[in-house]
């Protein structure tokens, strides 16, 4: 089975962008090279996905102080599916998770312990077809949510999450559409940008970024500025 290292080379995909699209390069140019991602920093595949449910539909800081409470909870730093089935329900409520998240994440532990859950290094082996579908199995997770671990954790070098709201208003920007496209037609627009559309997506939420900054410092001193936020599920 072939093995899929983490992380790809971010000069050489640039490189890419710039020559396979004309409008992407411009764009390249004016935002600069992106910093590399912490595809080395090591991670367990439960514990990201119990972080993810946790963090779903909550600000940052209410997420995060639930997520402390939780660890301390379970008397561990890591969620592991063993931490989590030494929580009963009514004290993961008192850390402030709510019932559908309770839900998930005891299904979450339950295939773990069954082994349908791929370890961080089992998942090096596995497309990443197949790393979705096994992990959308999991209540409570969606296909973004294993984008974004294909994305930020296994540094998968073609993976355009193309449901997200912030990368289809920088594909609009990019293409100066009048509305943003269809997850479809971003689909199909994204083919060109092939085998590297995970930094595609990179830069199209730093385009979307961009437009909120200009469109914020445009406004009467004061206001909170805006940003575009990515979306969740």
């Amino acid at each position: 089975m072939a093995k899929h290292p983490r992380g790809f080379d971010l000069d050489v995909a640039a490189a890419h962008l710039g020559k396979r699209d004309r409008k992407f390069a411009r764009w390249i140019d004016r935002i600069g090279p992106l910093p590399q991602d912490g595809w080395s920093k090591p991670f367990e595949t439960v514990d990201s996905l119990a972080r993810s449910i946790l963090y779903q539909q909550l600000s940052g800081k209410a997420a995060a102080t639930i997520v402390g409470r939780v660890e301390t909870a379970v008397g561990a730093r890591k969620l592991s599916h063993v931490a989590l089935a030494k929580v009963d329900d009514p004290t993961l409520r008192a850390c402030g998770v709510s019932g559908n998240k309770t839900l998930a994440l005891r299904d979450l532990a339950a295939r773990a312990e069954r082994g349908e859950v791929p370890t961080a290094r089992e998942l090096l082996s596995l497309h990443e077809d197949e790393i979705i579908e096994r992990l959308t199995a999991v209540r409570g997770i969606g296909r973004w949510t294993v984008e974004m671990m294909l994305m930020f954790r296994l540094g998968r070098p073609d993976i355009l999450p193309v449901d997200d709201l912030g990368v289809r208003k920088g594909a609009q920007i990019l293409d100066r559409l009048e509305e943003m496209p269809t997850p479809k037609e971003l689909a199909l627009r994204g083919e060109k940008w092939g085998p590297y559309r995970t930094l595609a997506g990179l830069y199209l939420w730093r385009i979307a970024d961009s437009a909120a900054d200009a469109k914020a410092a445009a406004k009467p001193a004061g206001k909170p500025k805006a940003k575009v936020k990515r979306s969740q599920g």
